[in-house]
């Protein structure tokens, strides 16, 4: 790949420029004083910076990139649809033939009886619209009174004062109180840090149960919805549920009269070796959350989809209409390349791949545990995490003041490979396309940096 050439007093002027006109979306200002990065081209898993530097990227561009990049049918699709009409919106009474063709493809691929869309433009905003759905589904049904949303500790749901109030994460939301009323936090299933101090061989579901409390004592009659992500994401190190939580859940909301909303937006398209991680339960909700592999990057969206049975409360007849909105909400071009991605995904067989690749980085990555500084390794498909702890049978966290994650990330960094890290929580998340070579270069790296952290630090 031929690359886009920079003087050196051009690369610092730009550097410069992006430090003084821009707020970098979650800026680190510890890294952004070390050396702020500028990426110019992909190809494939790998990415380039502006001094031609190649980089395998082991989290997929914040897990949207899930075909890698620079794939030519993409670009084919954007081309064919912007000779024909580049915008009109998805608005009061009007559709267009991407919008339309794409709906009927999140209905064949979804779960269950999930087979109606509303177009958005990100993860924030679906998570959102499924509980502002919920809640004006209820308050239409004559029960106003249900207000309140469950969400779990330690989960994240998106950047929007509504999305940052349901995370479980109080950095991401102490700023903004009071915030939204009525909002309520369970337990998370994070098994090997489990903050209800059980093991899994004898918790008995305990974090569900802890949950069902909740809606009990909260009044269950004034409860909306319930919002998780099956696998909570890369800030939580992909904890897999035990098993029967999830059905669990959908039972509890069943019998409560509650929405159960996934957030599927990290976990879905194939990620878990599965369209969606909830397949791997079987477990359908009434509302699901997408977006980030839904269009492998190549253009922002996002969607809310749902059954005809809540849907259709809002298709009663005029007064009856969902309120809410966005401007570019099933642009014509972010459906083309949604329909685009998920071609390619069912013509190369990627779900399948990460089905297979799934089982092999499980055993490479556990050959890790040759080390003690590796607590728990715990992932599927593509979404994995390492854990890096004091004593592992202890399960004593590393001093955080050591920033041993940290250096290890750096470690990556300084050779050749993008690696996210959570403090001392390792992510990687690599695109559905990557090769067997690839992996074994990813893990190979990974190895390396927790070697050389052994050494710095005298773990």
């Amino acid at each position: 790949m031929e690359l886009p050439k920079f003087t050196d007093e051009e690369k610092k002027k730009l550097i410069k420029s992006g430090l003084e006109h821009i707020i970098i979306h979650w800026a680190s200002n510890e890294d952004l004083a070390k050396e702020p990065k500028i990426f110019v081209a992909g190809e494939g898993c790998y990415i380039y910076d502006i001094n031609g530097k190649k980089y395998l990227d082991s989290f997929s561009s914040l897990i949207t990139t899930i075909l890698g990049h620079h794939r030519p049918e993409i670009k084919e699709a954007i081309l064919e649809q912007i000779k024909y009409l580049e915008f009109f919106p998805n608005y009061h009474d009007t559709f267009n033939i991407p919008i339309i063709k794409l709906a009927e493809k999140i209905a064949e691929i979804t779960p269950g009886n999930l087979e109606v869309c509303f177009y958005i433009c990100s993860g924030s905003e679906a998570n959102e619209t499924a509980i502002k759905m919920a809640r004006q589904y209820y308050w239409q049904t004559g029960e106003s009174q249900r207000y309140k949303v469950i969400a779990r500790r330690n989960s994240y749901h998106g950047t929007t004062i509504a999305a940052s109030a349901y995370t479980g994460f109080p950095s991401l939301w102490e700023y903004l109180e009071p915030t939204i009323p009525g909002r309520l936090f369970a337990p998370p299933t994070r098994c090997y840090e489990c903050e209800l101090g059980f093991e899994p061989s004898s918790c008995d579901l305990a974090c569900l149960k802890a949950m069902e409390k909740i809606i009990q004592w909260e009044n269950p009659k004034t409860v909306a919805a319930v919002i998780m992500d099956p696998i909570p994401g890369s800030n939580s190190g992909y904890p897999i549920p035990p098993n029967g939580y999830l059905s669990g859940v959908r039972n509890l909301c069943d019998k409560y009269g509650i929405m159960l909303i996934f957030d599927e937006i990290q976990t879905g398209f194939g990620k878990t070796g599965k369209w969606f991680a909830c397949d791997n339960w079987n477990v359908v909700p009434d509302f699901m959350a997408i977006s980030k592999g839904l269009t492998g990057g190549f253009a922002p969206m996002g969607i809310t989809v749902t059954n005809k049975k809540i849907a259709d409360v809002f298709r009663q007849g005029p007064g009856s209409e969902l309120r809410s909105g966005s401007t570019y909400g099933g642009h014509p071009i972010s459906c083309a390349v949604a329909l685009a991605t998920i071609d390619i995904i069912q013509k190369e067989k990627l779900v399948e791949k990460v089905a297979e690749d799934g089982k092999y980085i499980k055993a490479e990555l556990e050959k890790l545990y040759k080390y003690k500084v590796i607590g728990d390794i715990r992932g599927m498909g593509t979404l994995w995490a390492i854990t890096l702890v004091a004593d592992r049978d202890k399960k004593i966290k590393l001093d955080p003041n050591l920033k041993v994650g940290t250096y290890i990330r750096d470690w990556c960094w300084d050779n050749g490979m993008i690696l996210r890290n959570n403090g001392d929580i390792l992510v990687v998340a690599p695109a559905l396309v990557i090769t067997r070579e690839e992996i074994d270069i990813l893990i190979g790296n990974v190895d390396k940096a927790i070697s050389a952290a052994i050494k710095k630090f005298g773990l």
